[in-house]
C-alpha cells in the first residue's frame, strides 16, 4: 500500500515537469514566486522609462537611453518606539527620498553604462539621525557593463542566453530579497563596489550570477553635512555564486547558491576577523493551476566569526492559496522563519545568524525585526479590490530562538541580551494592515498601520534599563511617490492628443 502510494506521488511529480517542460504555450521559463515581499526590484529599476517613453520629437525612436526621477515622502507616527533608549516616547519623523538615473544599454551592440543618484533625509524626529535615514546627496550606482546578448545559444524557447560582465559601484536584489537586498522600505540603500557575471536572464530556462564585491559605508555627520562621499569597505569582501533552474516552472524553480563573507582584521574594524560561508536553497512554484504557491528557502552559516566558529542557519517557509475564482483574487498564505541566535555566550561556537545584506521589512511591518536570533510564525492576506486599489495584512508571533542571544533592534542595541535567559523569549505580536493605491501611473499613495503586544522579554529589559516597561506599541504610515519622467510623459501626451484634434 505504501508502495503504490510512493509511486503514484512519483508519477504525479514526474507529469508535472514533464508538462512544465513541454509547455510551448509560454515565451518565458520565469514564474514570480508570488511570496509576500519577495519581488525583487527590476533591472534597471521599475522607475525608469525609455526615452522614446516621454513623446518628444525627435526622441520618439531612441529606446536605448533610460532615465528616471523620482520623489518619494514619508510620513511616520511611532509611539512606544521599542528601537529606542526611552521606554515611553513619541516620534512623527518626515522621510525623503529623492532619485535620478541615466542609462544607456548595447551601445555597439555590447557597450553600456549607468548612474544613479539619490538623497535621502530625515526631518522632524527626537532622534538622532542614522544612516538608515540620512544619506544626502550621493551616487548609489556608477557602473559599466559588457552584455554580449547572442554570444551564447537560445534556449528552448527561443530567448537569448546574453553574457554580461559589470563593473563599478552597483545595487541590486537577489533570490527572496533576505540576504541581498536594496532595502526599498528604508530611506537609504545598500550598494557594493565590484564586479557582477551573469550567464542567462530571468527568462531562460537556466541562469547562474556571480558577484565580486566590496560594501559601501554609509556616512553620517549632521544634518548641515551633505558633502561627505560613502566610503568603500575595502577591509570586507562579500561574494556570491546564485544558480537559476526554471526548466520545471511554475511548478519548481531551484535556486542553490553559496554567500561568503570575509573580513580582514584591521584598525577600521577593531581587528575583528571573519569568515563566513554560507551555502543555501531555495524552492518555489504553483501547483494545482497556480492556485497554491510554496516559497521555501534555507541558509547555513559556517566557518570563523571573531575568533568563534561559527554554525547558525536561516530557514523560511511559506504557503499560500489563491481564490482566482474570485474577482478580488484575495489569497491567504502561512509563513514561519527561524533566523538562529547564540546558545552558550561562554562557549567557542557562535551561533548567530548574519543577514548580511537583506532587509528587515516584511519580518515586521514597524521594522522592529531582523533575521537573527527570532522564530516568527505569521498568517497573512492579500487582495485587490480595484485595479488600483492592494490591501493586505497580518498577524504574527515572535520569540527569540535563543533566549540567552540578544534582540538585535531593541533600547538602540543596548540592554537588549540576557545571558542567563531568565528574562523569556517572548518578543511580542499583533496585527498589521496595508493599503496601496495607485490611482494613476505616475503616482502611489500607501498606508499602513502595526499594532504591537510587546512580549515579557521585551518588558523585562525595559524595565531593567529604565525601571518601567510599555505594554504596546503604535506605527503608522502614509507614504507618497512620485514619478516625474512618467508624469512628464502622461502631460506630454495629452498635449500632443489635444493638438492632433
Amino acid at each position: 500500500m505504501l508502495y503504490r502510494s510512493l509511486t503514484t506521488v512519483a508519477f504525479s511529480v514526474i507529469s508535472l515537469f514533464a508538462m512544465a517542460q513541454n509547455d510551448v504555450t509560454r515565451t518565458t521559463y520565469y514564474t514570480e514566486p508570488g511570496s509576500y515581499g519577495t519581488k525583487r526590484e527590476s533591472d534597471p529599476p521599475n522607475y525608469v522609462r525609455d526615452l522614446k517613453a516621454l513623446g518628444f520629437s525627435g526622441v520618439h525612436q531612441v529606446d536605448w537611453i533610460n532615465i528616471g526621477l523620482d520623489t518619494r515622502n514619508r510620513t511616520e507616527y511611532r509611539q512606544n518606539d521599542i528601537r529606542r533608549a526611552p521606554t515611553f516616547s513619541e516620534d512623527v519623523p518626515v522621510l525623503f527620498k529623492s532619485r535620478a538615473y541615466f542609462g544607456f544599454e548595447e551601445r555597439f551592440g555590447f557597450l553600456g553604462a549607468t548612474a544613479e543618484f539619490q538623497d535621502s533625509r530625515r526631518y522632524n524626529s527626537q532622534f538622532a539621525i542614522d544612516n538608515r535615514d540620512w544619506n544626502p546627496m550621493t551616487f548609489i550606482q556608477a557602473y559599466g557593463e559588457l552584455k554580449f546578448k547572442s554570444i551564447l545559444p537560445r534556449d528552448p524557447r527561443g530567448n537569448y542566453r546574453p553574457v554580461l560582465i559589470r563593473g563599478g559601484r552597483m545595487t541590486f536584489e537577489f533570490l527572496d530579497r533576505r540576504l541581498i537586498a536594496l532595502n526599498q522600505w528604508r530611506n537609504t540603500s545598500n550598494n557594493f563596489l565590484g564586479t557582477r557575471i551573469s550567464i542567462g536572464q530571468d527568462a531562460n530556462d537556466w541562469q547562474f550570477d556571480l558577484l565580486i564585491l566590496h560594501p559601501i559605508s554609509r556616512l553620517v555627520d549632521s544634518l548641515e553635512t551633505t558633502s561627505d562621499f560613502d566610503t568603500t569597505r575595502t577591509d570586507i569582501w562579500f561574494n556570491a555564486a546564485i544558480g537559476h533552474w526554471r526548466k520545471w516552472s511554475p511548478y519548481i524553480t531551484i535556486e542553490p547558491y553559496y554567500m561568503g563573507l570575509r573580513q580582514i582584521a584591521g584598525v577600521e574594524n577593531g581587528n575583528v576577523n571573519r569568515n563566513i560561508m554560507a551555502p543555501g536553497l531555495r524552492l518555489s512554484g504553483w501547483l494545482w493551476d497556480k492556485s497554491i504557491n510554496y516559497d521555501f528557502a534555507t541558509t547555513l552559516q559556517l566557518g570563523v566569526d571573531a575568533g568563534k566558529t561559527k554554525q547558525a542557519h536561516l530557514i523560511t517557509a511559506e504557503i499560500g492559496y489563491t481564490f482566482k475564482e474570485n474577482k478580488m483574487k484575495p489569497r491567504f498564505s502561512l509563513f514561519y522563519g527561524e533566523a538562529t541566535g547564540d546558545k552558550d555566550p561562554n562557549d567557542d561556537t557562535d551561533n548567530r545568524f548574519d543577514r548580511f545584506y537583506g532587509f528587515g521589512r516584511p519580518w515586521s511591518a514597524d521594522d522592529y525585526i531582523i533575521p537573527e536570533n527570532v522564530m516568527a510564525p505569521a498568517i497573512r492576506f492579500e487582495f485587490q479590490p480595484l485595479k488600483s486599489l492592494g490591501i493586505d495584512g497580518g498577524y504574527t508571533w515572535y520569540y527569540l530562538q535563543s533566549s540567552t542571544d540578544r534582540f538585535n533592534n531593541l533600547l538602540d542595541g543596548s540592554n537588549n541580551r540576557d545571558k542567563t535567559g531568565e528574562s523569556g523569549n517572548n518578543i511580542g505580536n499583533g496585527p498589521n494592515l496595508r493599503v496601496r493605491y495607485k490611482p494613476f501611473p505616475c503616482l502611489e499613495i500607501i498606508s499602513g498601520y502595526s499594532y504591537f503586544m510587546v512580549g515579557e522579554f521585551v518588558q523585562n529589559m525595559q524595565a531593567n534599563a529604565n525601571g518601567i516597561y510599555s505594554e504596546t506599541s503604535n506605527f503608522f504610515f502614509v507614504e507618497t511617490t512620485i514619478n516625474i519622467v512618467h508624469l512628464v510623459s502622461m502631460i506630454q501626451k495629452q498635449q500632443s492628443s489635444g493638438a492632433s484634434k
